[in-house]
């Protein structure tokens, strides 16, 4: 297991944008490793390469469903239906959420570690892992998004 330090909020690295993924080889596939063995550790349901201070455009994703790990590698959104609005987390801002509207249905295309294009939907929570991810990719933070609202903190019990 190679666990990665995830970088917070006020790390400028999080506000550039990622540069696409020209080689498919080794270096990117243990890239891919450590950011699922890092994703999984912090109990998250996705992690973006700039979250690792790497600035490519490589996402991984698990949200617990029949799709388990997706890899996603030059991802970029392709059709989007409907809404959801809900609370949204960040592994680069622990213990904090928002209130953000997101589409309810996303298609995202994208290749996968051998550089061969795909397409995938997802709906809910999925679909929002993919807005998410995807934001990382371009510098952009759940806060920027235009509809969210930032939610108080939990407060621990004593």
């Amino acid at each position: 297991m190679a666990k990665k330090e995830i970088i917070l909020f006020e790390n400028e690295t999080l506000r550039k944008v990622s540069h696409k993924v020209e080689k498919f080889n080794l270096r990117l596939w243990l890239l891919l490793r450590d950011m699922a063995d890092t994703m999984y550790e912090a109990e998250g349901v996705g992690l973006a390469a700039p979250q690792i201070g790497i600035l490519r455009r490589v996402v991984v994703i698990d949200v617990d469903d029949e799709n388990g790990l997706i890899e996603l590698i030059n991802p970029e959104i392709i059709h989007v239906e409907g809404e959801q609005a809900g609370p949204e987390g960040c592994l680069s801002k622990p213990g904090r959420q928002g209130f953000v509207r997101r589409p309810n249905k996303v298609t995202v295309r994208a290749q996968d570690r051998h550089g061969k294009w795909f397409e995938l939907t997802g709906e809910g929570l999925l679909a929002r892992a993919f807005c998410h991810e995807i934001d990382h990719l371009d510098g952009k933070l759940y806060i920027d998004v235009e509809d969210h609202e930032i939610l108080p903190e939990d407060e621990e019990e004593a």
